[in-house]
């Protein structure tokens, strides 16, 4: 059985008037590029989610209403639909038991005794119940205004069903990892049975590959793309994750 922590979700208490890193300049064919940043940090908020799980269609709005109100911003949104809500009724289309694994790491990395759904991790270094927008908005806005360890940036090129991916960071490399998500910008479901029987809904920012890439201050890499990809409904999200601690130093995006 999974379990929720019970928290008060408040209100959002402040527009992010932050500087985005940089805008993402267009280069010659399908080349996006997202420049490194200044001295300003990010926010690299993971929502770990289900369509299995009643409690987590509010946090899936959380997930979109952040996306929107902080347009423009360094702050990066991702979606990871796990796996163990599968049994209970209804198969999530979108779940993966690699994202799973991921939100175990998490648990052992934050020390948190069991996973659970809707849940919400920031940088890698806090987490929250999924729905409590006046803890994720204070903790969004205290990552943005640090300072980084590096800088990333990246290329990608599309070309047939690859997405070849060029990168480079500043700053120290050692010890970690960069892992690339594969986004698909927004979808609908209407769930037959399970816990969120007759109902639709909407999710944004859904994770589909997470590739990780062994890292180096540049490098390349190609992805296969699914057969639904569309260059329009989907994006590019690169991260720089330690491996002992889990703390994100970097994001950038490509699209």
């Amino acid at each position: 059985m999974v379990t929720y922590k019970k928290t008060k979700a408040g209100i959002l208490s402040a527009f992010m008037g932050l500087v985005l890193i940089s805008s993402c300049n267009q280069a010659s064919g399908e080349y996006m590029k997202e420049a490194p940043g200044d001295s300003t940090g990010f926010a690299l908020v993971e929502l770990f989610t289900s369509e299995g799980c009643s409690s987590c269609p509010p946090a899936d709005k959380l997930l979109e209403k952040l996306q929107q109100e902080n347009a423009g911003q360094p702050v990066y949104v991702i979606a990871f639909h796990v796996d163990y809500w599968d049994h209970q009724g209804w198969k999530d289309r979108f779940s993966n038991r690699s994202y799973t694994d991921r939100q175990r790491r998490y648990a052992d990395w934050l020390r948190v005794q069991s996973i659970y759904t809707p849940q919400v991790v920031v940088n890698g270094t806090s987490e929250y119940v999924g729905s409590d927008e006046r803890r994720i908005v204070k903790a969004v806005t205290a990552a943005v205004s640090k300072g980084t360890d590096n800088r990333l940036s990246l290329i990608s090129q599309l070309n047939d069903n690859q997405l070849k991916v060029n990168y480079e960071l500043t700053g120290q490399t050692g010890n970690k990892t960069l892992f690339l998500a594969l986004v698909q910008k927004k979808a609908n479901s209407q769930v037959m049975a399970g816990e969120n029987e007759g109902r639709a809904l909407t999710h944004v920012q859904i994770v589909r590959q997470l590739i990780a890439v062994e890292l180096k201050a540049v490098g390349q890499t190609i992805i296969s793309l699914p057969a639904d990809y569309n260059k329009e409904g989907w994006e590019l999200i690169g991260f720089v994750q330690h491996k002992g601690n889990g703390r994100i130093t970097a994001a950038a995006r490509a699209n």
